[in-house]
């Protein structure tokens, strides 16, 4: 017997909507930001921004995981 979407209420598939929508913006978009922010400010950054960075990498912790293993900021070859 197939599953029927017409049997789940409006409420449910909004809630659900909203939970999915919610959880990717939590777990992928705020931590690709803030990656892309870190990248350009790390070296640069005065104590307190530095703060508030370190706080919001806390925060999305989960989100930075899920990234990480796609993300490469070892530092390019010097020539010498």
């Amino acid at each position: 017997m197939p599953f029927d979407l017409s049997a789940l209420s409006p409420d449910f598939l909004i809630t659900a909507a909203l939970y999915v929508g919610l959880g990717g913006v939590y777990l992928l978009v705020v931590p690709a930001l803030l990656y892309v922010y870190l990248k350009q400010r790390w070296y640069v950054a005065g104590s307190i921004e530095r703060l508030l960075i370190y706080a919001l990498v806390f925060v999305f912790f989960p989100g930075m995981l899920v990234l990480s293993p796609l993300l490469n900021f070892r530092p390019q070859r010097r020539e010498v």
